[in-house]
């Protein structure tokens, strides 16, 4: 694979394509055309391990003009927009390492002059040149550097969300029970009067199927805002989500679906309870929030309630404390944490034992360079080798390590031009070495 590409148009394909292609690939396409002309390039297809930042499996276009060196890596199985290059030259490169791999990519290249940049049909360009997605108008982030993506928003999101008032309403996904649109953000704000509050029950529920929710979701917040603190819960898949109980009279519903899989969607229903109404069915355990989990879920060895009520008085109580066989940590990348013993499998992201683990932690040795791996370290091996003891089961790293390693390391991803790759919203926000891990 790979080579010097000199025509004024062409393809290039990831080996093997559209089959699956091989592992421990490396492939370097060299496109050159003649100044003045510029090259522009179109992926078409793209299946390839991921998510972001890329570290396992990529696609890379690395271009080099007298002012600046830009490198763009993609990964995923969404296509990227149109790269238009400000070189004549631009270097293309391939690489997959030894697990999993995927059906890679199809590009096409052209050259055209720099008056002729353009994007495909529906895409959106900028600054002079940069094409974008769909999903990433109107999506409250400046993408672009003259902030055009985020002019006259007002119309995109009309369908959906809005204020609701009264003892009882409803609520669904636009088109429901159809599939629902792609590249939707709606927000519902549901009040009811002082001194009551609002239990939400979901009736119909069919999202796309995530591990961690990121594409198509729908999060519930306890307050009139989306402030992260106050979240009840994020929720995907087909498996209703569990009823809801605000603390107050206001109660905040997004929905968020990106320009991918369309399922179709959701229907809920709403009514204003008093505060001493305020109660579980049987089969289900109250927590502080007003959340109402399975009682399963109680005193499991970790917290599903944000308030841990799950796991208190867990001595006393008629369902069996979690316990948990705890091994030392062999993975030398995660020796010399707060804590020196895991647990395997691992709940939280799905890897059997230390081998598997140590051999994901292992590509992230990458990051080494940088001034913030110390922080990243406890990140990923809090994540990858959690914490274990027999009193408090397997915890998840506190969300103020996630966090501070956000704070520390995205600065120095960006070089890369490469996106923090974690959501430290879904970790657990306390302090108390019971409910998370401190590594």
């Amino acid at each position: 694979c790979g080579g010097v590409l000199t025509d004024s148009g062409g393809t290039l394909s990831s080996p093997n394509h559209p089959g699956l292609y091989p592992p421990d690939s490396h492939c370097v396409w060299v496109i050159r055309v003649s100044p003045p002309f510029l090259v522009q390039i179109q992926v078409s297809s793209l299946a390839i391990e991921g998510p972001s930042p890329c570290l396992f499996d990529w696609l890379e276009v690395r271009e080099a003009t007298e002012k600046t060196s830009a490198v763009t890596r993609f990964c995923g199985n969404v296509a990227p927009p149109t790269l238009n290059t400000n070189s004549s030259t631009v270097l293309v490169s391939f690489h997959t390492d030894g697990n999993i791999g995927g059906n890679g990519f199809i590009a096409q290249y052209h050259s055209i002059l720099p008056g002729q940049k353009s994007c495909s049909r529906d895409e959106f360009m900028c600054d002079g040149g940069r094409c974008l997605l769909p999903v990433s108008i109107c999506d409250n982030q400046p993408n672009c550097q003259d902030h055009s993506d985020e002019v006259n928003c007002s119309q995109k999101h009309k369908v959906c969300g809005g204020k609701i008032t009264g003892e009882y309403g409803s609520l669904s996904s636009p088109n429901h029970p159809k599939p629902y649109p792609h590249q939707q953000l709606c927000t519902w704000q549901i009040s009811v009067e002082d001194g009551q509050v609002i239990q939400l029950s979901f009736q119909n529920f069919s999202l796309e199927t995530q591990d961690v929710c990121e594409f198509d979701y729908v999060e519930v917040y306890d307050s009139r805002d989306t402030d992260p603190s106050t979240v009840l819960g994020r929720y995907c898949g087909s498996e209703l989500p569990p009823d809801l109980t605000s603390s107050g009279p206001v109660m905040t519903v997004v929905f968020v679906a990106d320009e991918g899989v369309a399922d179709s969607g959701f229907y809920a229903s709403f009514k204003a309870i008093s505060l001493s109404e305020r109660t579980c069915s049987p089969s289900q355990f109250a927590c502080g929030t007003g959340e109402c989990l399975h009682q399963d879920w109680l005193c499991d060895g970790w917290n599903d309630c944000a308030d841990g009520a799950d796991e208190h008085d867990c001595i006393n109580s008629t369902y069996p404390p979690f316990t948990s066989s705890c091994e030392p940590i062999q993975v030398e990348m995660c020796r010399g944490l707060s804590y020196n013993l895991t647990s395997f499998p691992n709940i939280w992201v799905s890897i059997s034992d230390q081998r598997e683990a140590a051999s994901i932690l292992h590509k992230y040795r990458v990051l080494m360079e940088f001034a913030c791996f110390e922080s990243f370290r406890r990140l990923v091996c809090g994540m990858f080798l959690p914490h274990c003891s027999p009193q408090s089961g397997v915890l998840q790293p506190c969300q103020s390590i996630c966090s501070t390693a956000e704070q520390q390391c995205s600065q120095a991803l960006n070089l890369f031009n490469l996106n923090w790759p974690f959501n430290c919203h879904l970790l657990p926000d306390s302090q108390d070495p019971m409910e998370c891990s401190l590594p």
